[in-house]
């Protein structure tokens, strides 16, 4: 092949003409200097990965303590902090930030020890996916000045800046679909009640299930932690109880996924004998072996909004003002795990 018909080596230059901005803001944006709006650069950052365009002094090398930004997820084991986690990552890393990630059960009495580890490094602001309704946390890191970004959850009256997704409207939205499956005997396995989250799926679906008839028996709602394990548990339970429901109400995909196996450990057909409902929409609910229906929550992009106001919340403090929410709206995702409700002699 002749060298003319060769493509040629992206250049600051190119990058620039291709993201409408100068040569030097290029050098600047990707050096991640905090003159040049995040907005920008996140743009030259993306047209250089596009364009293939990696300067020389560009290093992989672990950014000054002053700007890592900490970030306190729950149980790793939970497929929801990845999918969160990932984005988060990327655009913190895009925008010229690394990433702490710190671990917090707030299950457990002793799990709480993430605040500590925080206040023992230098961490430029955090971003918390773990905020229960009594938390303290911001108390702490304001005495500090470090900013806070609240991530899927928020506490009430915390002037802080959060991003979430309309949970009321989710529940319901998981509430109605059942019912407009003819389902009335509904269990509900939710998550613990000292979260945002939990309280306002279950807010949202309880006016639901109100609405057509069905308000579930006190006997048929269980409250745990967000795991397998209390899905699988909660739903033996129920599904062994002399009137077992016809559906299940999930506080999450993970509660979801224990609640299908206990069925199946029962010898119950999902939908045919139970049918049952998520919330999140992670990666593993469309797997073949769940095919779960669900509510979905964008976490991609809940994940990049809540980065990217914690970098403006750091450089531009003064022109931010007080606490700012991203509402996100949810959308009901069908897939394999509901159906119309049967009688009992099975027609």
């Amino acid at each position: 092949m002749s060298s003319t018909g060769a493509r040629r080596a992206a250049t600051s230059t190119t990058v620039a003409e291709a993201a409408g901005v100068s040569q030097s803001t290029v050098s600047r944006a990707l050096r991640g200097d905090p003159r040049v709006r995040v907005e920008t650069r996140r743009l030259v950052a993306e047209t250089a990965e596009r364009l293939g365009y990696r300067p020389a002094w560009l290093a992989p090398p672990e950014p000054a303590p002053a700007r890592t930004v900490g970030v306190v997820v729950s149980d790793l084991t939970n497929p929801f902090f990845p999918a969160l986690m990932n984005p988060v990552h990327d655009e913190l890393r895009i925008l010229g930030y690394g990433v702490s990630l710190f671990a917090e059960r707030t299950d457990i009495p002793t799990g709480q020890q993430a605040l500590h580890q925080l206040l023992d490094r230098s961490i430029a602001g955090v971003l918390a996916t773990t905020a229960t309704l009594d938390s303290r946390l911001h108390e702490t890191l304001g005495e500090r000045g470090v900013p806070l970004v609240l991530l899927n959850r928020y506490v009430d009256g915390l002037d802080v800046d959060r991003v979430v997704a309309d949970n009321e409207r989710g529940g319901a939205a998981a509430a109605r679909h059942l019912t407009d499956l003819g389902h009335r005997r509904i269990g509900v396995v939710r998550g613990p009640a000292n979260t945002s989250t939990s309280r306002d799926r279950f807010s949202g679906a309880l006016t639901a299930l109100a609405a057509a008839g069905a308000e579930p028996d006190a006997r048929l709602v269980r409250e745990g932690p967000y795991t397998h394990q209390s899905g699988y548990q909660h739903a033996l339970s129920l599904l062994r109880s002399p009137e077992p429901p016809t559906a299940l109400l999930c506080g999450n995909d993970v509660i979801a996924f224990g609640a299908i196996d206990a069925a199946r450990s029962l010898g119950l057909s999902v939908p045919d004998d139970i049918s049952i409902v998520g919330y999140d929409d992670v990666p593993m609910a469309a797997w073949e072996v769940f095919q779960l229906t669900t509510v979905r929550q964008p976490l991609d992009e809940m994940a990049r909004t809540a980065a990217r106001l914690l970098v403006e919340r750091l450089e531009y403090a003064g022109d931010v003002g007080g606490g700012r929410e991203r509402l996100f709206a949810t959308s009901l995702v069908t897939r394999a795990t509901t159906r119309a409700v049967r009688d009992r002699a099975g027609t």
